[in-house]
């Protein structure tokens, strides 16, 4: 299961995480955001490993704007309290996992 995130708990959930966090910046309006959610689900479900949260930008738009995001979704690894990879736009669940080194 995935953690939904904002400005009060973001870097409790991803910065001071023990695990790999994937964050997903979606929002509710976005059509290739929806699309991307059943992967970001599946992850959650598969990788134990790998923690997952979900940032609705909508309502976060300052972690939307410190982390650079001007395209939705967009999938960031952080690792160790810091960004490590990123990957924008909707892939399917291999080539994301790719993408951000997992």
């Amino acid at each position: 299961m995935y953690t939904e995130v904002n400005e009060n708990n973001f870097e409790e959930e991803v910065l001071r995480s023990e695990k790999p966090v994937i964050v997903d910046f979606w929002a509710e309006w976005c059509g290739p955001c929806r699309m991307m959610a059943p992967v970001i689900e599946e992850i959650s479900e598969e990788r134990e490993d790998i923690k997952v949260c979900k940032v609705n930008v909508d309502e976060c738009d300052g972690l939307a704007a410190e982390y650079s995001v001007s395209a939705i979704p967009t999938v960031m690894m952080f690792r160790d309290g810091k960004a490590v990879a990123t990957a924008v736009g909707y892939m399917e669940k291999d080539r994301l996992l790719e993408r951000l080194g997992v």
